[in-house]
């Protein structure tokens, strides 16, 4: 059989097909032998510094992506009693990752020191298992962390919701550092006032409680308390939108045209000298400088809480700061308002109070004396000392709004529980009792101001820098001279108050 020959048009075609091919060919050759030259410039083995430089290179040039960690309330799985298996990320690149842990990570406020005083009793001997099943009679949770993974053991009935808004607040601590912080078992007391009395562990070591508060007689490792993540039975929201707020209802007013007035709102019945502070509201009778006014919570919460919004209450020059059962939460939201803070003299402190330096941060009223005379010559001294009382104002205010921002609240939960990790003496283990929790676990089935509160204060999803850096310990001198400064600057203005009443009295 013979192939029919190809017609003109043809042939121009399968010509140009040939002419192609050929030179792809050519040009395939010309790469590799060229190639062949240029191997001696190219590594046959590519070392481990090459390959981690050129990811440096990569990650200092590729902007860092938000890694979210979702929060899954659906029906898939019973999520209120069981946690995601792979819930936290583990390789995720931080801003000083990526430049090879160069970059300066700032200093944790000055506060953060006092995290070795309440570690002290245990810095020579540990902690053991021992001593930390002692705390549980005085304990209202256990809360263990293995492998970056919480869980909790609750035997008895917290007062409101203050249990679930601390329990999310570690929760978010692990979504914001996951995988940073250690294994680690502690017992956790959410009462009002401490109990475990110094004089009573002479001879033996005290057991380790965290809790909100203490005080000089007692032994204690305080933690940030609950409503910087929300109180939802106050209608109080959690403390980052909050301070937005109060920053923003603090540009309406300056404090000079503030009303020239001590203001305090609360309720009376929780202690005696609240009791003996409404005596020095405004009569009649008598101005002893101060606007005064009962929060009845019951008929606030009937009305829709329109009388308690923390942000609309800075409207007066100085706003007075007054413990009740134990110490009171409304401490940081007076401190805010750019207002002087006149903090009657308080036997509890919280995590932060200790970092306040009076007639810096705050006035101080003698809580031993007659409450209305140390507010009136406060009030009085302040309206004639203008620039040096607004000084304080800022001082204090500066202190709130820049120290004790979520990011150091966040912080020195991370460097308190780190610490404490460092003095166990044994491997913590799950215990029978405990249950996992997750962020899915106490906010799922949550409604109404608490679920609204949850959502609010929710971390979505790891930070991009590590933590701040802890200060050195006091050294004893130091310590000292501090405490001596302190006491120094409350008995100078009791002499200038003394000083003032006898003056009034000879002019009158």
């Amino acid at each position: 059989m013979k192939w029919p020959r190809p017609s003109g048009w043809q042939c121009i075609v399968y010509g140009s097909f040939v002419v192609t091919l050929v030179c792809i060919v050519h040009s395939i050759d010309e790469i590799r032998f060229e190639s062949l030259f240029k191997l001696d410039r190219i590594p046959l083995f590519v070392p481990k510094t090459f390959h981690h430089s050129t990811n440096e290179s990569i990650a200092r040039n590729t902007p860092l992506k938000t890694i979210q960690i979702p929060l899954n309330c659906t029906s898939l799985g019973n999520r209120t009693r069981n946690c995601p298996a792979n819930y936290y990320p583990k390789n995720f690149f931080r801003r000083d990752d990526q430049e090879g842990g160069s970059t300066a990570t700032a200093t944790c406020p000055d506060y953060f020191r006092w995290i070795y005083e309440d570690l002290r009793p245990w810095r020579e001997t540990g902690i053991t298992a021992e001593m930390v099943e002692r705390a549980w009679p005085a304990s209202y949770f256990r809360v263990v962390i293995v492998d970056g993974r919480a869980y909790v053991d609750r035997h008895k009935m917290s007062p409101q919701t203050t249990d679930v808004f601390t329990l999310w607040g570690i929760l978010q601590l692990l979504r914001r550092y996951p995988g940073k912080l250690p294994d680690l078992d502690l017992m956790f007391s959410v009462a009002d006032r401490p109990v475990i009395k110094s004089e009573e562990y002479n001879a033996t070591t005290p057991p380790p409680l965290f809790r909100f508060c203490g005080d000089d007689d007692t032994v204690n490792i305080v933690f940030p308390d609950w409503s910087f993540w929300g109180w939802a039975e106050t209608n109080i929201k959690p403390w980052e939108e909050l301070l937005e707020e109060i920053k923003q209802e603090d540009t309406r007013k300056r404090w000079m045209d503030k009303e020239a007035y001590a203001f305090w709102r609360g309720n009376p019945r929780t202690s005696a000298s609240r009791m003996e502070l409404m005596r020095c509201n405004v009569s009649d009778k008598q101005d002893w400088g101060a606007h005064l006014y009962k929060q009845d919570w019951n008929k606030e919460k009937w009305e829709g809480y329109k009388q308690s919004n923390q942000a609309s209450q800075c409207t007066h020059r100085y706003k007075i700061y007054v413990e009740g059962i134990g110490w009171s939460v409304s401490e940081k939201y007076i401190l805010a308002c750019n207002s002087v803070a006149l903090m009657v003299k308080s036997r509890y402190y919280d995590f932060f109070s200790r970092g306040l330096m009076p007639m810096h941060h705050y006035w101080p009223i003698n809580d031993q004396g007659d409450k209305c005379r140390s507010i009136k010559f406060a009030v009085e001294w302040g309206n004639s000392h203008e620039q040096e009382a607004q000084d304080i104002a800022k001082a204090g205010s500066n202190f709130i709004r820049e120290d004790l921002k979520m990011d150091h609240v966040y912080d020195y939960m991370f460097h308190v529980l780190s610490e404490y990790a460092k003095l166990l003496r044994y491997k913590p283990t799950i215990p029978p009792r405990a249950l996992e929790i997750c962020s899915e676990t106490l906010s799922c089935t949550r409604v109404g101001v608490h679920k609204t509160f949850l959502m609010e204060s929710m971390v979505k999803g790891p930070t991009d820098v590590s933590p701040c850096n802890m200060p050195p310990p006091y050294d004893a001198l130091e310590f000292q001279a501090l405490l001596e400064r302190k006491a120094n600057a409350v008995s100078q203005v009791e002499l200038w108050e003394k000083k003032y009443w006898e003056n009034q009295t000879k002019n009158n």
